[in-house]
């Protein structure tokens, strides 16, 4: 049994595997924990090991790249093509052992500790960005509605919340002094 192209289908704490021959065929399917995934592909002989980019697939690329396996991470809409059937986690995982084997695919390189970090910053960053956004279109609102014009939200700094706030409190009825 040579397996040529090994798919993994990523779950949160079960993965499935789908091992293709040369010619296409399923010789390996295979469910497994995270911990006994790399204990498997550990001794295993594989040309390519497929998988989509999604949550834990950078670190699981990785792993399997430091066990000397070369591993290729493809977006999810590009797999869904070769998926010939209902869906099922053993299907998905064959067409993704299907999808890594083209030519023309486009894969994903798989980053490094330091850009998900990177990445992480910058996500967490741009959501406290559009919270104080939103809240400070919420108060702009609020004040138009009893009849203050307030700056453009663009204007409005951290330092102003407090004031406009207070704005607020002043002009508002009872239920907001």
């Amino acid at each position: 049994m040579k397996i040529y192209a090994l798919g993994i289908d990523l779950g949160k704490t079960v993965f499935h595997l789908a091992g293709l021959d040369t010619s296409g065929q399923v010789v390996v399917r295979k469910r497994c924990s995270r911990t006994q995934l790399l204990a498997f592909t550990a001794n295993l002989q594989v040309q390519l090991i497929g998988m989509e980019a999604c949550s834990g697939a950078h670190f699981l690329g990785r792993a399997l790249v430091e066990q000397g396996h070369e591993v290729r991470l493809m977006p999810a809409q590009y797999v869904k093509p070769y998926v010939k059937t209902n869906k099922s986690d053993y299907i998905d995982a064959e067409a993704i052992a299907e999808a890594v084997q083209r030519p023309r695919m486009r894969f994903v390189p798989i980053k490094t500790e330091e850009q998900l970090d990177l990445q992480a910053l910058h996500r967490v960053r741009e959501r406290w960005v559009m919270r104080r956004t939103a809240v400070v279109n919420q108060i702009r609102s609020l004040l138009l509605e009893r009849g203050l014009t307030p700056l453009k939200a663009e204007y409005i700094g951290a330092d102003q919340l407090p004031s406009l706030v207070f704005r607020l409190q002043l002009c508002g009825g009872p239920y907001i002094r």
